[in-house]
């Protein structure tokens, strides 16, 4: 079935070496990215400046809102795998983040303590509707990508860049325009602006469908009560969202509880259903899951502590700090191209280094930026505003280790995961980052120290950042030292594209029900 996969791609032409199917949701997902994180480069400001949350209260719903928008692809994934098909799913997915961006627009006015005040409710309600869209979206879309390629090709990693590129697009544009608007003219044109970039992100996908190759849908047929009841558990979903992102606290037991079930889950599917070097597979896959929480439990101090830091400590010159978000995007897409070649040009001569080094090196340069942040400002002293060059240079370091981790680990994850399991892997995998995004509340809200003096207040992030800086690099190194174990329990030489005697095969073999998978390889990532 894999050269099946690459004799249409072939026969609907290539662009660059790559399916057109690919650049379709290249540009699906940038209008998305853009939605996102144009309204993420503003939201810490607007809970604190419009809202008057305190900086820990705003870091916690940062905090939770970001982890919840990483939980809920675990569900999406699964109800896509089961019955909707990934295009669907995405397709649900883009309109609900439609009308989450365009709700983000009602501003209202803040009342003491918020209480009582309406507008506040649909505020919630539109953090709810982003996170579910987002859930539905963000795992399926990624299948897509990996649905276009045999498990053994080797042009995967480069796609999975090539992808990560546009994500960065949306996401540099996204900040400059809605950050820069939302802080000058408004919140609301700012947040406004965002809702039309999903609009378009949905019309690109609609119109791009004949390009996907019938891929990303539905294992069997669809009855249309079927597909109403996922649609209907979708809006449940949001209710259920709406509810927990107005207690926070609920956010951190459900990972807590949800996050335990699931690896518990895996684990026994990987011992108990699969052949060895698939639970081997396993068992690397999540090793790469939990390294990742650590990466971004620091890599997200981003969109809250750092971009706080920026508009208080930092010489912007007069620039408004929710553009510097755009930094670590614009970085992406200068570096990516040199990532991508560099690692094709190392595989060829057999020098790639395995994915689990790769880890290593990005959890120890993300430690590394908050040093270098914590050396540059205290080197000028505490008194004077941290030349603008240490903003730069975080998110320089914070850059190459996410090239080292992020695009690699969703290849990483599609390649290791058997056809069947593809969506709950790289469900678990998002679930790493909601763990890690609530993390990065927790770390974001030690550094809001209230009442203490500017100068103070400056001293008390830097002594957090100080810690966390030598906590990862100590953990990154410990990786590298043990990546060539996990290494060995890839098995990448006997990896084999899946075909559909082998997979209904394998599907038989674990207990669990043939799907088209042969047919329909069910490889997501991010």
């Amino acid at each position: 079935m894999a050269s099946q996969y690459a004799e249409s791609g072939d026969a609907q032409g290539t662009i660059l070496g790559h399916p057109k199917g690919l650049f379709v949701l290249f540009f699906a997902e940038m209008w998305e990215r853009f939605s996102y994180y144009g309204m993420r480069a503003l939201l810490i400001f607007y809970l604190t400046k419009h809202w008057l949350f305190s900086d820990e209260q705003a870091g916690i719903i940062y905090g939770a809102y970001t982890a919840l928008v990483y939980i809920t692809p675990v569900v999406g994934g699964y109800l896509a795998d089961k019955y909707l098909g990934q295009r669907k799913a995405v397709l649900f997915g883009a309109v609900l983040l439609t009308l989450g961006h365009f709700f983000m627009a009602f501003e209202g006015e803040p009342r003491a303590g918020n209480a009582d005040n309406p507008i506040i409710y649909v505020f919630w309600l539109a953090l709810a509707l982003i996170i579910v869209g987002s859930g539905f979206l963000k795992a399926n879309i990624s299948v897509i990508v990996g649905q276009l390629y045999p498990r053994t090709d080797t042009r995967r990693d480069g796609a999975y860049t090539i992808f990560y590129m546009g994500i960065n697009l949306g996401a540099a544009i996204g900040s400059l325009m809605c950050g820069y608007i939302g802080e000058t003219y408004g919140w609301a044109y700012g947040f406004g602006l965002a809702g039309i970039g999903m609009l378009l992100g949905l019309v690109v996908f609609m119109w791009g469908k004949p390009l996907l190759l019938g891929r990303g849908e539905p294992p069997r047929p669809l009855a249309k009560k079927t597909e109403w009841t996922m649609y209907a558990a979708g809006i449940g979903m949001v209710v259920i969202c709406w509810l927990a992102i107005q207690f926070q606290d609920l956010v951190g037991y459900v990972l807590g509880g949800f996050g335990g079930a699931l690896v518990l889950y895996v684990l026994y599917t990987a011992v108990a259903k699969l052949p060895s070097d698939e639970r081997d597979r396993i068992f690397a896959a999540m090793f790469l899951i939990l390294t990742s929480i650590v990466f971004w439990a620091l890599f997200e101090q981003a969109g809250s502590s750092l971009n706080l830091f920026t508009d208080r400590h930092v010489d912007r010159g007069g620039v408004p700090a929710s553009v510097f978000q755009s930094i670590n995007a614009i970085y992406i897409i200068l570096l990516a191209p040199i990532f991508a070649t560099a690692w094709q040009v190392l595989g060829r001569k057999g020098l790639e280094p395995s994915a689990p080094f790769k880890f290593g090196l990005g959890v120890v340069q993300v430690g590394l930026g908050f040093l270098v942040l914590v050396w540059g400002a205290r080197s000028v002293g505490i008194d004077v505003p941290t030349p603008v060059v240490f903003i730069f240079l975080i998110y320089l370091l914070h850059t190459t280790g996410e090239l080292c981790l992020s695009p690699v680990g969703l290849s990483a994850m599609n390649r290791l995961a058997p056809a069947h399991m593809a969506s709950l892997i790289m469900g678990t995998w998002f679930f790493a980052s909601a763990t890690g995004n609530f993390a990065a509340g927790l770390i974001a809200a030690a550094t809001g120290a209230e009442g203490v003096g500017e100068e103070a207040g400056k001293n008390v992030v830097l002594d957090v950042y100080s810690t966390v800086g030598w906590v990862a690099i100590g953990v990154g190194v410990g990786v590298l030292v043990i990546s060539p174990l996990i290494k060995k329990l890839m098995h990448l030489d006997t990896l084999r594209d899946d075909n559909v005697g082998d997979d209904l095969r394998g599907q038989s073999e674990a207990g669990l029900e043939p799907q088209e998978a042969g047919m329909h390889p069910e490889t997501r990532p991010s």
